[in-house]
């Protein structure tokens, strides 16, 4: 569809009489983004869900547009001052306590993988898993699943699979034949990319 065929369909159909050819124009290029009502708009009329329109969400504020929800709703289903919540979309930065981040989660139906990020847990969840690879994995399940808000039963076997690996790799280090210098750079690039490491195996064993 042209721009033009676009803009007169929210305008026609979606009550936004603001919305130009220019408008959908900069919105195509990425120079510019809709807001909450002109996506849903966008998404009607395209015939499509909003996310289809976005790809795939990865700041708080792309999350809440994609759900098609003002900063309001989120606000209030927070509990946060909409000065504060607004601050917090504007910095990149989710500085929300443990309540009030759950709460998030459940309103923008966030993903674990995307709820650790915005929410700024990436760094406790890389100690968990540090730690699960270099002691007994089956006790920081309670902990990870927790964390990320998943049943523990489905962490099992990535996190043996992880612990199998990094196990692996210093029994290489300290064996001499092995080379140790070389063993011991890998050990310390796994704990380094173990969110990395984590999410892809829990993806091959969902």
């Amino acid at each position: 569809m042209a721009h033009g065929h676009v803009a007169y369909g929210m305008r026609a159909s979606f009550g936004t009489a603001h919305v130009t050819p220019d408008h959908i124009a900069a919105w195509e290029r990425g120079t510019a983004l809709p807001d909450a009502n002109e996506l849903a708009a966008l998404a009607g009329a395209l015939w499509c869900h909003p996310r289809e329109i976005m790809g795939h969400p990865r700041t708080l504020r792309e999350h809440r547009i994609a759900c098609g929800m003002p900063a309001e709703d989120v606000a209030r289903g927070t509990g946060l001052p909409l000065d504060a919540y607004v601050r917090m979309e504007e910095a990149g930065r989710w500085t929300g306590d443990k309540r009030q981040s759950a709460k998030l989660g459940t309103l923008l139906r966030l993903p674990p993988r995307d709820y650790i990020a915005i929410t700024g847990l990436e760094d406790e969840l890389a100690r968990l898993l540090t730690e699960a690879v270099s002691t007994r994995w089956q006790a920081h399940v309670r902990a990870i699943a927790k964390l990320i808000s998943m049943d523990r039963k489905q962490l099992g076997e990535p996190l043996d699979s992880m612990y199998q690996e990094y196990q692996a790799l210093m029994a290489a280090t300290l064996s001499r034949a092995s080379g140790s210098t070389a063993s011991g750079e890998n050990g310390r690039r796994y704990v380094e990319e173990i969110v990395d490491h984590f999410w892809a195996r829990l993806s091959e064993y969902s």
